[in-house]
């Protein structure tokens, strides 16, 4: 979906869109040669002034290396943004955006630096400053030792990058805990903001519907779509729950269980650890979770609160309880990433162009657009088994221009999500990276290797916590067809990505309607 702003007629809007749907690529006030994408001089180019090493993560749209500096050695990340990826217009407008973002923000001691953004025929690189010290939860998790005063040192350090954020015209929409990085490995190591990707500039009074971020950290005028920077100190508030908990406040087993929950915004604070939280930070968490945007804190509020502002008078009792709720999260986590990681690898090259032939075989009378009744028959071709009603709500959610059809880009974004997790043959390759010894099931000891021996150090417990979610036969050893129900749960809450987003919460909008948990989605927006 488009970005919503106030003030944009309707007509320039229908206008903007159709250019978009000709050249993704082209935009107003950019130097355009070819498929060029950023505003920078063509001729110098990434290979010119870094050689890059070893991968360091991957991602949806591209791989994150490390990268070296030729003149002064100096280390750093590159993240290496594939054009082949970028089929709408919207991606390219986000990565745009993100470069934009990063070089609007000041310098601040907890928001990664970028050092230049670089381009080249087959991709977009971003040179950023180097996190070497690990994810926040990995960090928590390693430790011996975690109260509440530890979790207000690391919402102060959200905050103040939300202020900043905010200070400056900048909503940041994907706030997680995943998007902050230790800088190093040290005890004191700053806390940095790391992913731009989904943030996007405001003015005052400014309102958006586009529904962008990760579900469990979405507030309920997201999934409304009629918001503004107030969602980032609700996504503040559901990480600073976890960080006193363990688990999330919004919890199912289903995307439409999810968003009911948001909306409903009921704070569960009697499971444990709750009881031996201080009423101070349950105070805090409901401010910042309250579900009237007007009346939520601002991020100014939160930290001027008590809980934060004297945090070292804070309760030094360890959580116990939240480390080892998180390290079981942090352990089928890695494993669906491995997953997914497999499962996108192979989405490239063959898979990719496979889409578009499967649009032109949809559209049978060469028209260019797909109508309800050929996404319905050229679906049931392909082996879905979505009923008419889910189809209908595809439909729905993917014709952005709201005419009736779905063009290439629309349907695009509209089936990848589906093809990586309908499809059998790629969950297969995915599971036979699992089955070192091609028993036809994931044993115990292989489901060790995958989720890493530095998860499941201290004993059994977090090996047993996935069987019991994924072994549904209870044969201590987990079988393709588990595996493949797991990939498609939906239940993983850290692990969400912008595609996810789109293309289910936009469906997922449809039937929020339906059942009446809100308004019907604007589309001309």
């Amino acid at each position: 979906m488009g970005n919503c702003c106030v003030g944009s007629s309707a007509a320039s809007r229908r206008k903007s869109r159709e250019e978009r749907k000709t050249n993704p690529f082209s935009e107003h006030g950019y130097q355009v040669s070819g498929n060029q994408i950023l505003k920078t001089q063509p001729k110098v180019g990434i290979a010119d002034k870094f050689t890059l090493g070893s991968e360091l993560g991957r991602g949806e749209f591209g791989i994150t290396y490390l990268c070296v500096d030729k003149d002064t050695q100096e280390v750093y990340a590159c993240k290496s943004i594939s054009k082949r990826k970028l089929r709408t217009a919207i991606d390219v407008e986000d990565v745009r955006r993100e470069v934009a973002i990063m070089g609007h923000l000041p310098h601040h001691g907890n928001i990664v630096t970028l050092k230049g953004a670089y381009e080249d025929d087959q991709a977009v690189h971003l040179v950023m400053e180097l996190c070497e010290g690990g994810e926040l939860f990995d960090r928590i998790i390693a430790r011996g030792h975690y109260t509440e005063r530890a979790a207000a040192v690391v919402t102060r350090t959200i905050m103040e990058v939300v202020q900043l954020c905010h200070i400056k015209g900048v909503m940041h929409r994907d706030l997680k805990p995943e998007n902050f990085l230790f800088a190093n490995k040290s005890e004191n190591s700053p806390l940095k903001a790391i992913d731009f990707g989904l943030s996007i500039f405001f003015k005052p009074g400014e309102r958006f519907s586009e529904i962008v971020g990760s579900p469990y950290y979405m507030a309920p005028e997201v999934l409304k779509r009629n918001y503004g920077p107030e969602v980032d100190v609700w996504s503040a508030g559901v990480i600073l729950y976890i960080l006193l908990c363990g688990v999330p406040p919004f919890w199912a087993e289903t995307e439409q269980g999810v968003a009911q929950a948001i909306l409903r915004g009921i704070l569960d604070f009697k499971r444990e650890p709750w009881p031996k939280v201080s009423d101070i930070a349950k105070a805090l968490v409901r401010h910042m979770l309250e579900p009237d945007p007007k009346a939520r804190y601002n991020a100014q509020q939160v930290l001027d609160h008590p809980w934060l502002q004297h945090a070292k008078r804070n309760s030094n009792v360890p959580l116990d309880a939240v480390r080892s709720k998180l390290k079981q999260f942090a352990a089928m986590n890695k494993l669906k990433k491995k997953a997914l990681q497999i499962i996108a690898e192979h989405l490239e090259g063959d898979e990719v162009e496979g889409l578009r032939e499967m649009f032109q075989m949809m559209d049978t009378d060469n028209s260019g657009a797909i109508t309800f009744e050929k996404l319905k028959v050229g679906l049931i071709q392909i082996g879905s088994h979505l009923t008419e009603a889910d189809v209908q709500m595809l439909m729905d959610a993917a014709d952005v221009d709201g005419n009736g059809t779905l063009d290439y880009g629309e349907f695009v974004a509209a089936t990848i999500h589906l093809q990586r997790l309908d499809n059998d043959d790629l969950l297969h390759k995915a599971f036979a990276q699992f089955d070192a010894n091609g028993s036809g099931y994931i044993e115990m000891e292989e489901l060790r290797t995958a989720i890493g021996d530095h998860l499941v150090s201290d004993g059994m417990s977090v090996i047993n916590a996935i069987l019991e979610e994924v072994d549904t036969d209870r044969d201590g050893c987990i079988s393709f067809d588990e595996f493949a129900a797991m990939m498609r749960r939906g239940t993983d809450w850290r692990k969400a990505s912008r595609q996810y987003s789109r293309d289910r919460f936009n469906s997922l909008s449809m039937k929020l309607f339906r059942d009446g948990s809100i308004n019907p989605p604007n589309y001309s927006k």
